[in-house]
Parts: structure tokens; sequence; C-alpha cells
């Protein structure tokens, strides 16, 4: 198994683009009726986190088959750390309840058009 920090000095040595973002899979632990009732909350948490520009993607996924929705979630953070990664997806109303529980890995994006300065647009 290869370092992190090793793979990433090779990507930008290769040219790749090479942007570290932090990737969060939120998944229900509590009934539908009880994610709805946070949903409010949760999308106003997001919706901070989008515009104070540490938030790039967010929405929900579908099932294996691609034909329902079961409530699982995934979205894409900006961060210097994963320290600080984890400290936003923990702070979302639906961790903090206890509504979901929530996984975190670090992604490296290394071909495709976003960078950093590109962000603006998402929000346009």
């Amino acid at each position: 198994m290869v370092a992190w920090r090793d793979y990433k000095k090779h990507a930008q040595e290769r040219g790749s683009l090479a942007l570290e973002l932090f990737v969060v899979f939120s998944t229900p632990v509590k009934p539908p009726e009880a994610v709805k009732a946070v949903l409010p909350d949760h999308l106003n948490y997001l919706a901070e986190q989008e515009s104070d520009g540490r938030l790039a993607f967010a929405g929900p996924l579908s099932d294996l088959s691609g034909d329902n929705m079961e409530g699982d979630g995934f979205l894409v953070y900006w961060a210097e750390s994963l320290k600080e990664a984890k400290k936003l997806a923990a702070n979302d109303p639906m961790h903090l309840t206890k509504t979901r529980t929530f996984t975190i890995r670090r992604w490296l994006l290394n071909e495709g058009f976003l960078k950093p300065e590109d962000a603006s647009f998402l929000k346009g």
C-alpha cells in the first residue's frame, strides 16, 4: 500500500490536478420520519457551508439498482485537512442528532475541470 502523501506527490509530478477533497458517505440509522424532521436544519447547514466555500457538492444517492432513493447521502468538502473535514461532517445536524452516521475519505481529483478558483460557477 502506498502512503497517501507519496501518491499525491507522484500525481502532482506527473501533471495531474491532484486536488485533495474530502468525500462523506452519510447513512441513515433512524427511520425516514426522523430524517425528514432534521432535514431543514441539515439543508440550512449545507447552505452555510456552501456559502462559506467549504461544500463543493452534496446530494442523495440511489440504491444499487438505481431505481430507489434509500436516504444515503454523498457530500464533498473543501478543507485544509482530514481533521477539518471530519469536523465539518460531524457538525452536520444529521450527524449531531445521530440520525445518520458517516464515513469520510480523502479524494484526489486528478482529472477533470474543477479547480478551487472555478468553484464560483457553482454559486451561479
